[in-house]
């Protein structure tokens, strides 16, 4: 190593919580940091090992996997997570940062226990709106806070906002005609959304106001296509386009006039970086019930329509959809609402803390 380590970011397993993470590093490097002086600690079965080193940083893999349904599993679990936190010792030991910054998921959580031993000022970053397990031990060993949305519930948490890919930060709305619903469920999709959408097909074939990008995710792409196939019909009118996976997010977010989709932590605040009203069917089962409440901060704020996965049908979405299509003064109230809630600059903010942190103040 050829400096100290000046930030140590840990953390991963989904994108919500390596995004945030690398567009911090990016801030940092900005700021005059060397890129060789920060360095993320992942784990193997996130997709951090391929995303972190793409962006030109260094990174640690550790083993770690969620709690599971039986005893045998769970055993595996436990030493896998005393392997990940002797190894977080050695490498904070080794590293010597400034700062450890946890993201929350399987790697965090060792990483910040390591730094709270070995005496490493410390932050946690909050992405959803309520606080997942590695950043509530996190903040009870003393790390500072960090949220990205109001309301938390941790004490003396600073509102930095959840940093987005600049992609997502500079984009401009120019909406598409005909309106176009973009629907889509996460990295991996979301059964719920995509039989709905599907579902739209029949009730709106013979539409030419209105086209669908429909985005299944890789794993359910197969059995949509098939779907699809069978529910068209010769004469059919309607623009529906189908993808597994989409490339340009940013760009179907700037051309769509609403989505239809989940409540990820990363997904809210590139709606709200997109200044996109959506209708948000939050996953049931989320740890703390997160996605429903990050739903409910936008609905609340008049940028959504929440809609219950157990309420999620075609029948709903015509009737959800068909409202705000109707009335394009809701849709740019929404919108407006939307871009208020948006923090462009939350990786600043959040750099702010680290740097007020690692000087020890």
């Amino acid at each position: 190593m050829s400096a100290r380590t000046f930030a140590l970011l840990a953390g991963g397993g989904t994108g919500g919580h390596v995004y945030p993470a690398v567009s911090l590093a990016e801030e940092l490097v900005a700021r005059g940091h060397e890129r060789g002086a920060i360095h993320f600690v992942g784990g193997r079965r996130g997709p951090e090992g391929r995303v972190v080193p793409a962006a030109g940083f260094a990174i640690d893999l550790l083993p770690g996997r969620g709690r599971q349904r039986n005893l045998v599993a769970n055993v595996a679990v436990a030493w896998q997570a005393v392997v990940a936190f002797a190894r977080s010792l050695v490498i904070v030991a080794r590293r010597r940062p400034r700062v450890v910054v946890g993201f929350g998921g399987y790697a965090s959580l060792p990483c910040v226990v390591a730094a709270w031993c070995l005496r490493v000022p410390r932050v946690v970053h909050e992405q959803d709106a309520v606080m997942g397990l590695a950043n509530r031990i996190g903040a009870r060993l003393g790390a500072r806070v960090a949220a990205s949305l109001p309301g938390v519930d941790a004490p003396g948490a600073t509102l930095t906002g959840n940093p987005v890919r600049p992609e997502f930060r500079d984009l401009r709305r120019r909406p598409q005609e005909p309106p176009l619903v973009a629907a889509f469920g996460g990295a991996l999709g979301a059964a719920t959304v995509n039989r709905a959408v599907l579902g739209l097909y029949d009730r709106w074939r013979d539409r030419r106001d209105v086209a669908v990008h429909h985005v299944t995710g890789p794993r359910n792409e197969g059995d949509c296509i098939a779907e699809l196939a069978r529910r068209r019909r010769p004469g059919d009118r309607l623009d529906y386009t189908l993808v597994g996976y989409e490339e340009q997010m940013p760009e179907l977010m700037a051309r769509a006039t609403v989505a239809v989709c989940r409540a990820g932590a990363g997904t809210v605040a590139e709606l709200t970086a997109a200044a996109l009203p959506s209708v948000l069917v939050p996953l049931p089962g989320a740890p703390g019930d997160h996605q429903h409440r990050n739903a409910r901060a936008l609905a609340d704020a008049g940028a959504a329509v929440v809609v219950p996965d157990a309420e999620c049908d075609a029948a709903r979405l015509d009737e959800e959809l068909g409202a705000l299509l109707a009335d394009p003064g809701r849709l740019a109230e929404m919108s407006a609402r939307a871009r208020a809630l948006a923090r462009p600059d939350a990786a600043a903010r959040l750099a702010d803390l680290v740097e007020e942190v690692a000087r020890g103040r």
